[in-house]
Formats: C-alpha cells, sequence, structure tokens
C-alpha cells in the first residue's frame, strides 16, 4: 500500500466525498417526500391512485437500480423528442440524472416502510382522534404520519444505507463519486488496492457516522417503547 500516493491524492476522495453525499441526501430528501403520498394513497386505499402508486412501488422494487439508472441515462438519450425537450435539462446531465434515479427508487422503497406502518397503527388512536373532532386530514398530519415516522425509524436507516451503497453505480455514468475516485487513482497510477480500499474506508465512515445518528434518533423517539 503506498500511503503517500493516497494523501497527495486526497482532494480528488475529498470531491468525490462531497458528490457521494450530496447525491445521496438529495435523493433521500426527495424520496422520502415522494414516499409519503406514495403510501398514504395505498395505506387508505384510494381509488385508482392506490393502484397506481402500488404498480410503481411494485415497478421499481421489481427491476435493478442499475437498469434503472441505464434507462434514464443511456436509454432516453436515443429519442431525439427527448434530445430536443425541456427535459433533456436534466436527463443530459450525469448528476440530476442519478439524483433523479436514485430518487424514484428510494421512493419505492420508503413507501413501501411508510405505508406497512401506517396499516398497523393502533386503530384506537385513529378513532379516537375522529371521536374527538378531528377531520381525516388532520389525524393523518398529526396522528398517522408522525406515529409512522417514529416507527419507521429503524427500517429507514437500512434504506439509508442500502442508498449509500447502491450509489457506486454511479460512477458508471461518469460521475466522479467516492467509488470514482478510486477508479481514477487505479487507473492513473496503475496501483490496484490504493484507490479501492481508500474507498472503502470512506463508506465504511459514513455508516458508522449514519448507524450513530439513527440510533440517537430511536433513542429519543423511541423511548415510549
Amino acid at each position: 500500500m503506498d500511503y503517500a500516493l493516497i494523501i497527495r491524492n486526497w482532494p480528488l476522495f475529498a470531491q468525490g466525498l462531497v458528490v457521494t453525499v450530496s447525491i445521496v441526501g438529495l435523493s433521500l430528501a426527495l424520496g422520502a417526500a415522494l414516499a409519503i403520498p406514495l403510501a398514504l394513497v395505498q395505506a387508505y386505499r384510494v381509488p385508482f391512485m392506490g393502484r397506481v402508486a402500488g404498480l410503481y412501488c411494485y415497478a421499481i422494487r421489481g427491476t435493478p437500480l442499475l437498469v434503472q439508472l441505464y434507462v434514464l441515462y443511456y436509454g432516453l438519450a436515443q429519442f431525439a423528442s427527448i434530445r430536443a425537450s425541456v427535459f433533456w435539462l436534466l436527463l443530459g446531465n450525469a448528476y440530476c440524472c442519478a439524483v433523479l434515479g436514485f430518487t424514484l427508487n428510494s421512493a419505492a422503497y420508503v413507501a413501501e416502510i411508510y405505508r406497512g406502518v401506517l396499516v398497523s397503527l393502533d386503530k384506537g388512536e385513529i378513532e379516537a382522534a375522529s371521536a374527538y373532532g378531528m377531520t381525516r386530514p388532520q389525524v393523518i398530519r398529526l396522528i398517522a404520519l408522525p406515529q409512522a415516522f417514529r416507527l419507521s425509524l429503524p427500517a429507514y436507516s437500512n434504506e439509508v444505507i442500502f442508498l449509500l451503497h447502491a450509489s457506486v453505480i454511479a460512477s458508471t455514468i461518469t460521475i466522479v463519486d467516492i467509488l470514482g475516485a478510486g477508479r481514477k487513482l487505479n487507473a492513473t497510477y496503475y496501483v490496484v488496492y490504493e484507490g479501492f480500499l481508500t474507498a472503502a474506508f470512506l463508506y465504511l465512515a459514513i455508516v458508522i457516522f449514519i448507524t450513530l445518528v439513527f440510533r440517537k434518533a430511536e433513542r429519543k423517539f423511541l423511548a415510549f417503547r
């Protein structure tokens, strides 16, 4: 292991770290926001919309993320109508395409987490809130969703780590993330271990940080259990 080589190229890995964290962070935030309506229309069996949301989640969860990203970045670029449309401003950019792909994927998984929690909530709380005079939107906003957010923390932490690990495929569409930085280092200096082991260390450090944050959140928000 050439540690001096790693230290000299640390700015490359720092840049890759920023790219990875920004992509994963944006995708998780947008995916969680999209997952809420997807989960609600399924949990409360909204006609038509619930079936559409269920089909979307089934299709996304049933296909590999790599295939989804390739379809977005390479597949849609084959259509002249797409390249000539306003959507090309998004689909023609590798970074934006990665965020979009990871967002759509994360939304499907998180929606299933929320849906499972929503349908398992204590019916007595919901009935008591309704008897108190709350409307259904108020019950959802003040009772159901806060409960769902708290109870889904353990499962959601796994989704965060899963998406972080899955983000390595961003390097396959020209993005220099953490793994892309490792590949670039290995290719530039004709080495084998330095780039990949440094990337592995950075991913491990991020996972440890995520785990600690969620454990603290679970102790705070799930103390009543």
